[in-house]
């Protein structure tokens, strides 16, 4: 045990915070962690986005930019990954793309679209399913001819 090294690890930091260019050419700021790397920045490498996903790099399919920085830091960890593979490492992780789960529609049977909900509020029968629009036009109406209690309260009436 006292004899054994241990084995490099390729730096993992360099790939996941993808530094991009926060302020665009203003005085020096502080780099941002980024989703990934371009399409265009991984084909100057000769690599397809499957392989460097398979790689463990994390790949931005939306971007269109090209930087310099960016290439070199990829080519810099496709070196140190080279070297730890031949020592021994495992490979890293595939990065493949990020599912993204939406949440379910909680208040769908209270909206009236679902066949059960619209059962349950009244509005799958013809006899009721346009109740509404009457009573809407009634209403307006009523607040025409000062019948309903906004007026008589002087709430919005005159």
């Amino acid at each position: 045990m006292a004899g054994e090294t241990q084995t490099p690890s390729p730096s993992q930091a360099q790939v996941n915070s993808v530094p991009l260019r926060r302020y665009g050419g203003v005085l020096s700021r502080p780099y941002r962690e980024g989703r990934g790397f371009s399409l265009s920045e991984i084909k100057a490498l000769n690599l397809t986005e499957r392989e460097a996903r398979l790689l463990g790099i994390y790949v931005d399919t939306r971007r269109k930019t090209t930087h310099e920085e960016n290439i070199k830091a990829l080519r810099e960890y496709l070196i140190n990954l080279k070297k730890a593979l031949e020592s021994g490492a495992p490979l890293p992780e595939p990065k493949l793309p990020k599912i993204l789960l939406a949440k379910r529609d909680v208040s769908r049977v209270f909206k009236g679209k679902t066949s059960a909900g619209r059962r349950g509020r009244g509005l799958q029968s013809v006899k009721y399913r346009y109740t509404h629009h009457y009573k809407w036009k009634k209403k307006q109406r009523e607040r025409l001819l000062k019948k309903r209690h906004e007026a008589s309260r002087h709430k919005g009436g005159d």
